[in-house]
């Protein structure tokens, strides 16, 4: 498995993937920080920082997800995986580590200014900073773990960026849609599915036991999932 996530961390550097990541993201997540916190000068407007750096990743992620195993099936490098010693779980999760190793690291060291800067010229809620940072890192765990599960399904890595970005939206927007709903049960439904719904303790400096289950939830299944696709294909 090490082996495994030494090659997927390496392939980040010898192609474009990871310095485009690292770039946009930085300069994206500046820009994004600015506006929302030392211009505004409000509390509520750290709030804001978060809830638009959840959004960058729905684009960014795929990014680092859709090689993972797409770029496996076409150079026809998959069966050497299929036949190492290495078990299908462990293949699936260094593969993820990696995609989160990068993502995490980018994401705290691109905050490591940002937050020296607000305790230099203010008094932030650090409650607020460290749960809704955990919150974003969670996130971005069951992001890259449906990233995975679609680039697991296609050889085309644009389609696998597609498609993730296509489920990324579809969980984040549907707790927008719920005020505009009647029904209790379907409200209910679509706030228990929503990613973005579940951030809001975060957001207030609450970490929920209930929240991180659900996350770690997402994680496992579409990890799982990805592992019986492989199952199938090793005995086809």
């Amino acid at each position: 498995m090490l082996a495994i996530y030494k090659r997927e961390m390496l392939s980040y550097f010898t192609s474009p993937i990871g310095y485009v990541f690292i770039a946009v993201f930085l300069a994206l997540n500046a820009f994004i920080f600015s506006i929302f916190t030392l211009m505004a000068g409000e509390g509520s407007s750290v709030g804001s920082y978060f809830m638009f750096v959840m959004f960058i990743f729905i684009v960014l992620v795929p990014l680092l997800t859709m090689k993972s195993f797409s770029e496996e099936r076409k150079m026809r490098t998959e069966q050497l995986i299929l036949t190492s010693p290495v078990s299908l779980m462990g293949m699936v999760f260094a593969k993820f580590l990696a995609a989160f190793t990068m993502f995490g690291g980018t994401f705290l060291g691109g905050n490591l200014i940002n937050f020296a800067t607000l305790y230099m010229y203010g008094e932030p809620n650090t409650a607020v900073l460290i749960s809704s940072s955990i919150g974003i890192l969670l996130i971005g765990a069951a992001f890259i773990a449906i990233g995975i599960f679609v680039s697991a399904m296609t050889e085309n890595q644009l389609v696998a960026a597609v498609g993730t970005m296509g489920i990324l939206i579809f969980l984040l927007l549907i707790g927008f849609l719920t005020s505009y709903i009647d029904s209790y049960v379907v409200r209910t439904v679509l706030n228990w599915i929503s990613i973005y719904s579940r951030f809001g303790n975060f957001s207030y400096g609450i970490l929920d036991p209930a929240t991180f289950v659900y996350y770690f939830s997402i994680c496992f299944v579409f990890m799982f999932i990805t592992v019986r696709i492989y199952e199938k294909r090793r005995w086809s």
